[in-house]
């Protein structure tokens, strides 16, 4: 996958109206749902969602990184929407 938005966007309204046709097409690309315009959720393949949850799940521990990568994560900040997330943290 390309990208990190999906190209496809329906309503809830449509979604509701023909949900076959919307299962097929999530089988070949990733289709947001939206309400009032935003974003409520994504239909997907099965098996993309087996391979990003496969994804999510893989772990590395920190002596493995290069010193790259080590620099790298140690300059980066989290963009200021990312704060709506602190409380995960608590």
């Amino acid at each position: 996958m390309a990208s990190a938005e999906p190209a496809a966007t329906v309503s809830t309204a449509e979604a509701q109206r023909d949900f076959s046709a919307l299962q097929q097409r999530a089988r070949t690309e990733p289709v947001t749902v939206t309400d009032n315009g935003l974003p409520v959720a994504v239909l997907m393949s099965f098996e993309e969602y087996r391979r990003l949850k496969r994804r999510d799940r893989q772990a590395i521990r920190v002596e493995m990184l290069d010193d790259a990568t080590l620099e790298a994560l140690a300059a980066t900040e989290p963009p200021e929407e990312a704060a709506r997330y602190d409380f995960e943290a608590r």
